[in-house]
């Protein structure tokens, strides 16, 4: 009989042991599921989402420009400078009924090639030019003026690299004069024309003109419309005065040199020539 009760005793102890050693084991298995369940599924989800969202405040360089409004291949920085020169060059010889009559100046003629050359090049758009255009390259394909962020306000206004909150703040508009082409859009690059490429701008600076002291011309190289065999051209819109509306003008460097006015040579012994400076967005 008393072995009989030791026996009893011994299979409920073991049977009880086994028990606690299940209970425990589905403890621990509970536990590590439900550290499991509240980790995320896949904890590298998050970035690609976060960085699309902040894609424009990216300024990789400083410059000011954030990096989705640069042109960052080789293809779509030629392509823009063909477009940019030829739709400047095309108004010496007829003026584009869409360029504002108001904003006719040196800095609206870079304004308005700018944005006509970022723009999506179809029938209708020819149509809107009018005759004497042809394609000279495919569309931009990296900036789409349509659907950027920047929209119509292309031109920085303000010193500083890009940062969240620029857009809203008026960082940026449609409407930069020729200072702020200079400072806050462009890169000098040299005053030796030899360093320039086609789609770059010259700038002058006249201090003793209190309202308009800087002056700004397209540099074109090899001219589009017409058969010269020359490798300076130079477009400029004159500015407007109390007088006159002013006109587009398309000159070479080699004939600026000679300027009756020295102020006007675009030559590195002339002070008041700045230099040749390159579009942020290409450089």
């Amino acid at each position: 009989m008393l072995t009989f009760i030791k026996r009893r005793q011994f299979g409920f102890g073991l049977a009880l042991t086994l028990s606690l050693v299940v209970a425990v084991s589905y403890l621990a298995l509970a536990k590590i599921n439900g550290r499991h369940r509240a980790s995320p599924v896949e904890p590298t989800s998050a970035a690609p989402t976060a960085k699309s969202e902040n894609a424009i405040s990216l300024d990789g360089d400083n410059d000011g420009i954030p990096d989705v409004a640069e042109l960052q291949t080789y293809s779509d920085r030629e392509n823009f400078r063909r477009w940019f020169t030829l739709i400047a060059e095309g108004q010496f010889y007829r003026l584009t009924p869409d360029w504002n009559a108001d904003q006719r100046d040196c800095a609206g003629l870079v304004r308005f090639a700018w944005r006509e050359a970022l723009r999506k090049h179809d029938r209708l758009w020819f149509q809107k030019m009018g005759p004497g255009y042809d394609a000279v390259a495919s569309d931009v394909g990296r900036y789409n003026l349509d659907s950027s962020p920047l929209g119509e306000k292309l031109f920085r206004i303000t010193f500083g690299s890009y940062k969240d909150g620029d857009l809203p703040s008026g960082a940026f508009s449609e409407f930069a004069d020729a200072r702020s082409l200079k400072s806050f859009n462009t890169k000098f690059i040299s005053r030796d024309r030899q360093q320039a490429r086609p789609g770059d701008l010259l700038f002058f600076h006249q201090p003793w003109v209190q309202k308009f002291p800087y002056h700004v011309m397209i540099y074109l190289g090899v001219s589009k419309l017409s058969p010269e065999d020359s490798t300076d051209w130079v477009v400029y819109h004159t500015g407007a005065s109390p007088t006159a509306d002013g006109t587009v003008k398309k000159v070479q460097l080699s004939v600026l040199d000679q300027h009756p006015n020295r102020r006007w040579r675009p030559v590195e012994s002339n002070s008041h020539f700045l230099g040749f400076y390159r579009l942020k967005i290409l450089d």
